[in-house]
């Protein structure tokens, strides 16, 4: 945890040093009144002195608008360096996911992720505001009251001898209690987040097989499971402050009556008793103010484990050091013995796909068809390098892609997930997510090759019409059509169609591809479909089958001699 805010609140030292001198100067003027309210009481009220009384309530006044003043300075700065460390760990927790590969999201799972970079950054950013803005007064007040404390009467500070220890034992046992609450309750959120994940994307499953009993009585579970890890974090909670407060009143009232006997004996002064009372709250409200770490640390302590879990992460898919860029991309995609597997450590686990060797050329379109789960959106994915070949090489113009720089690559191949996938705003923006600086005329051409110009020009709004999370305000083939036209803006050397026309009508279908043919007749194309028709005209087929190639040709060629083609 120590080296953790070291390397984070590193690049603020300035505005660290800053807090510290204004919480150091607040807490000494805090301390500093008592000793004039003690004169004040020893000298004015007991001589009857006015004027005494009158001076030195000035120069209380002025302590006081000072004390304030750097207080709020302190405070402000304090929270400032806790806002911008939580807006740096954001940054660096989404850096670090945009590197993950897809083995290492589905590893971690999407709702774990979400919660780390979010609820997990907030956890740390309100401890650390909690430190900067209380924490770091507290030993400067408990050093300089016990030193003022001391100097009030030696014989009144036995009493810190029993309520010093009591309230730092008390601490440990509660942060032992409470430890273990916070660490489940963090996983718990992380279901939380899972369910209800599964069941806003899947309301339509749900009510489809009637199963909202069953899902409510799922998030019914982790609910209650929440609710009862929150109920004993607030009861250990809730105990904590009397506990406190109740020594710091036993306390107090030790003080007053040993300080009244002692006054009575002449032993102290009525203003020293009062200020050794006003110095040991000073004591007693440090201690506890350090204990308070103990109820935010824990948690924190568990966020910070999480995050740097991620931070820690290397993606298995990085530039390497000799990585290049070519002067020009023309597309040729050549695959030499490539196996993949997604547990290559494991060798009870299977590969997924098994010495894959073929090559597509500019200005061809080559097709891949086979049954489910053989293996055909892996062997995409191997292409921009969202996985990397276990086993062999895939080539782009004849470099090793892990020898190309990633940016570059993406930027040379327009891609057309399985799952077409629209991010929330206007459809202007999701087109340009292909482009930055495509021109309007060359959006509204992406969409009439993607057939998708008709129902937008429907649309009063247009491009600037908007678009829901995923996309979900269009059907399943427009959605389709708008992700090619995505794809199609960017005018790639390699374009990647993964199972890209399957909600389109035959019709839809068949115009789409003739459209894309004068588009796409110096680019590499690679389609995976499961219909023939929309791939009977491709260059050449690839049959897969269990992860194999198992045959190659064009339609013709395979219908007379692969029975699985057939």
């Amino acid at each position: 945890m120590t080296g953790f805010l070291r390397r984070v609140l590193s690049p603020y030292r300035g505005l660290l040093i800053l807090v510290i001198l204004l919480q150091l100067g607040q807490s000494f003027l805090t301390m500093y009144l008592p000793t004039i309210n003690s004169r004040v009481i020893d000298y004015g009220v007991a001589n009857a002195d006015a004027a005494y009384i009158m001076h030195q309530g000035i120069l209380m006044l002025g302590i006081a608008f000072i004390q304030f003043l750097l207080s709020t300075l302190a405070g402000i700065f304090g929270a400032k360096v806790a806002l911008m460390t939580g807006r740096d760990l954001r940054e660096q927790v989404y850096e670090k996911l945009m590197h993950f590969s897809r083995r290492m999201i589905g590893s971690m799972g999407a709702p774990t992720l979400i919660t780390r970079a979010t609820n997990d950054v907030q956890q740390v950013t309100q401890f650390i505001t909690f430190l900067f803005t209380a924490i770091i007064a507290a030993p400067m007040m408990f050093i300089g009251g016990l030193v003022l404390a001391l100097s009030q009467s030696v014989k009144l500070s036995v009493v810190l001898l029993v309520t010093i220890p009591l309230l730092l034992g008390v601490s440990v046992v509660f942060l032992k209690l409470i430890l273990p609450y916070y660490r489940e309750q963090q996983t718990k959120i992380d279901e939380m987040n899972t369910v209800l994940r599964d069941q806003i994307s899947g309301i339509r499953v749900v009510k489809a097989f009637t199963k909202e009993q069953g899902e409510k009585e799922r998030f019914e579970r982790i609910n209650g499971d929440l609710s009862r890890i929150n109920t004993s974090i607030g009861k250990i909670t809730g105990l904590m402050q009397p506990i406190f407060t109740l020594t710091m009143s036993f306390a107090n009232i030790s003080l007053i009556w040993l300080g009244g006997r002692m006054a009575g004996n002449g032993q102290v002064q009525i203003g020293q008793v009062i200020g050794f009372v006003t110095y040991i709250s000073f004591i007693l409200t440090a201690t506890l103010m350090a204990s308070m770490i103990f109820i935010m640390l824990p948690r924190a302590e568990v966020s910070v484990t999480r995050i740097e879990e991620i931070l820690n992460s290397e993606s298995e898919i990085q530039d390497r050091e000799d990585a290049f860029l070519p002067e020009q991309f023309r597309g040729e995609i050549c695959f030499e013995h490539v196996t993949y597997s997604y547990a290559p450590d494991n060798e009870q686990v299977e590969p997924v796909l098994k010495d894959i060797s073929f090559c597509a050329q500019p200005g061809k379109t080559t097709a891949i068809i086979g049954s489910t789960g053989c293996g055909k959106t892996t062997l995409l994915d191997m292409i921009p390098r969202l996985a990397d070949v276990t086993e062999g090489t895939v080539f782009v113009d004849g470099m090793d892609v892990r020898k190309l720089l990633r940016h570059e690559l993406d930027q040379a191949i327009g891609m057309v997930p399985q799952k077409a996938f629209l991010f929330s705003g206007t459809l202007e923006d999701n087109l340009r997510d292909g482009k930055p600086d495509a021109t309007q005329e060359e959006l509204w051409e992406a969409l009439s090759i993607a057939q998708a110009k008709e129902f937008v020009e429907k649309n009063e709004r247009g491009l600037k019409m908007k678009v829901s999370e995923g996309g979900t305000n269009f059907s399943g083939g427009q959605r389709q059509r708008l992700a090619i036209a995505r794809a199609i803006v960017r005018r790639p050397s390699i374009y990647l169609f993964d199972d890209s026309f399957s909600a389109l009508d035959y019709r839809t279908d068949q115009e789409l591809r003739r459209a894309l043919k004068p588009v796409t007749q110096n680019a590499a194309v690679i389609i995976v479909a499961q219909r023939i028709s929309t791939i009977k005209d491709a260059d050449q087929i690839l049959v897969m089958n269990q992860g194999r190639i198992e045959a190659v040709g064009t339609h013709e060629e395979l219908m007379q001699s692969s029975r699985t083609y057939q």
